[in-house]
């Protein structure tokens, strides 16, 4: 298969780079850490989504879409990032928040509005519900509202595209499949092997892409994820799922298993986009030692279990590890009432 004969809208700005975290390296006197930069790919604030995009906008476009719709937390980087994305190309963004509506709009909320989003919320009215509860509600309560409003634009003569939570798609997944061969371009000419990747892990598309670029382009590093809101085997699940899908829609020779889907699951702390004391920590620390910001939901979180695992020795002092920063600091100015 010719990668560059599927259809592609050009929103980031590729390759993103590798810096080298000197700083961070020596303060935790473990491996050699690395920092992929997906939070500079360029568009409004860029993120991992955009990578993703390129080829859900392309998919949107090839079908004529007048209305491109997504969901969403209040402070969702996927839903920014889409809304702009489909500014970009000339279709009418709609986002569902699945939170109660805000007396004020912050972070990516915020910019959701400054770039023109029709924006609806959607949010159980239930005391009783636990966060979690809450939360696995609402994203039933958003794939309904989503729904809700397609049908109403459809009955207007509209074509509506809807973008699946987070990106997981066919397209999404080839977006970060493109990156492990990026990625490894970028070891071939440096002459710098990484001997393990690690991402946060939320609706699983980007650790998805990964390890399906890893089998088919037979990259010899081991992926690690981090979940920030699942528990391990959820995820497993979705991203067989989702390699399934992937390959046999592309007529692929590769096989991704269970065993090659190594997550980690015990720095969630008390559910989706709720701050620990170790993910902001792990904010700071990258702040104060190589001047790189964070945020609270994925990569404060995913940064704080690489660390864990460095300090638990982990990985040997001569590995070269590298994190990929998947954005969304416009969040950290959601950040009012937390102490740093």
């Amino acid at each position: 298969m010719n990668w560059k004969d599927i259809p592609r809208y050009r929103l980031a700005n590729l390759p993103t780079q590798i810096e080298y975290l000197k700083n961070l390296s020596d303060k935790l006197n473990g491996p050699n850490i690395y920092l992929k930069r997906d939070d500079e790919t360029g568009l409004a604030f860029g993120g991992n989504k955009v990578r993703k995009l390129e080829f859900i906008v392309a998919d949107a476009l090839e079908k004529k879409a007048d209305v491109m719709i997504t969901s969403g937390g209040i402070q969702t980087n996927h839903g920014r990032l889409t809304v702009a994305a489909a500014v970009k190309a000339g279709i009418k963004p709609v986002l569902v928040i699945t939170n109660d509506a805000p007396e004020a709009y912050e972070g990516n909320l915020l910019l959701d509005k400054l770039l023109g989003a029709e924006i609806h919320f959607a949010y159980p009215d239930d005391e009783h519900l636990t966060h979690q509860e809450k939360h696995n509600r609402a994203r039933i309560l958003g794939e309904e509202k989503v729904e809700e409003i397609k049908k109403k634009y459809e009955n207007e003569g509209k074509n509506v595209y809807i973008v699946p939570r987070g990106g997981r798609s066919i397209p999404g997944t080839l977006g970060y499949c493109l990156a492990s061969l990026e990625i490894y371009q970028q070891m071939v000419e440096s002459k710098n092997h990484m001997d393990y990747i690690v991402t946060s892990v939320g609706s699983s598309s980007t650790i998805g892409g990964l390890l399906i670029g890893k089998k088919l382009f037979n990259i010899d590093t081991k992926i690690i994820g981090i979940s920030v809101s699942r528990p391990a085997p959820e995820i497993k699940k979705l991203v067989l799922e989702q390699a399934e899908s992937f390959i046999n829609h592309y007529n692929l020779d590769i096989n991704v298993s269970a065993d090659d889907i190594t997550v980690f699951d015990s720095y969630i702390g008390e559910g989706y986009a709720i701050p620990t004391e170790k993910g902001v920590q792990a904010i700071k620390t990258l702040s104060e030692t190589e001047s790189v910001f964070l945020d609270h939901i994925y990569t404060g979180k995913g940064m704080s279990g690489l660390i864990d695992l460095i300090e638990k020795d982990y990985f040997k002092d001569t590995d070269n590890v590298m994190f990929i920063h998947t954005g969304g600091s416009p969040a950290l100015f959601s950040l009012d009432s937390i102490k740093i």
